[in-house]
């Protein structure tokens, strides 16, 4: 997994405290990015922040809330004041807290659409006009979006989730006609079953079993194949705008 064209390129990843951010976060770092860690664990973004560093890359733990505008504002001017500006955003931070509809769990909606959706815009407008001025000194720049195949796949009682994968789909479609005049690329990626710290959210004990069956049934994806995709699709020249990847593990139809 070695992308030369990452060097010297400065990156925000979201949801970096486990899974595919910390995964995406080590990958850029070994490829030379300087890496802006956000997440709410301040000790898992310190450590991961360490690892990176004894290992030879450069990171910064930046503690936030992207549901909080006051603390993606305070992220944003962090990374800033650290390392100038960003030409790389790839919002991984993202809730799945699957339900039957009729359940009519609020706390679960509103925390998945905070996260998913307008958790995601904060950070795509704290750093649109970073991204913008580095594709106008003719640099890449690059934002990528985390989503899942829940965006255009049905699966019971997991509506709310899907509908807000469904919107950041969406989003990165309709960003595209704004931000690709001006040189921004903008990519989805949709994994499929994936083993990482989203199977954990899942408190309805029958949905957790049927979850569990399946990582039992379909040797799932890692989060390192995630971050490797995200890799490959921002290191393509800066003319290549890989719009949309769909990966699913060879044995889920």
């Amino acid at each position: 997994m070695s992308y030369p064209a990452l060097a010297a390129r400065t990156a925000v990843v979201t949801g970096a405290a486990s899974g595919m951010g910390a995964a995406t976060a080590r990958l850029l770092a070994a490829n030379g990015a300087r890496v802006a860690l956000l997440a709410r664990r301040t000790e898992r973004l310190d450590a991961l922040a360490a690892e990176i560093a004894a290992a030879g890359g450069r990171a910064l733990a930046v503690t936030s809330d992207i549901t909080d505008q006051a603390s993606v504002d305070a992220a944003a001017k962090a990374v800033r004041d650290a390392y100038g500006r960003v030409d790389l955003v790839v919002n991984n931070a993202g809730v799945m807290l699957p339900n039957p509809l009729t359940e009519g769990r609020l706390d679960e909606w509103t925390r998945m659409i905070d996260t998913n959706l307008t958790g995601a815009l904060r950070i795509i407008r704290a750093f649109a006009d970073d991204l913008t001025a580095a594709a106008a000194d003719g640099g890449t720049a690059d934002l990528v979006n985390v989503s899942s195949i829940a965006s255009h796949v049905s699966f019971p009682d997991y509506a709310v989730y899907g509908a807000t994968k469904a919107a950041l789909t969406q989003l990165s479609t309709a960003l595209r006609t704004e931000f690709g005049p001006r040189d921004v690329r903008i990519s989805a990626v949709e994994p499929g079953l994936t083993d990482t710290e989203l199977a954990g959210h899942v408190d309805n004990p029958v949905l957790r079993e049927q979850l569990d069956g399946m990582f039992t049934a379909i040797p799932a994806l890692t989060s390192e194949d995630i971050a490797d995709l995200v890799g490959y699709t921002v290191s393509r020249p800066r003319h290549v705008n890989l719009r949309r990847i769909v990966a699913l593990p060879t044995r889920q139809a």
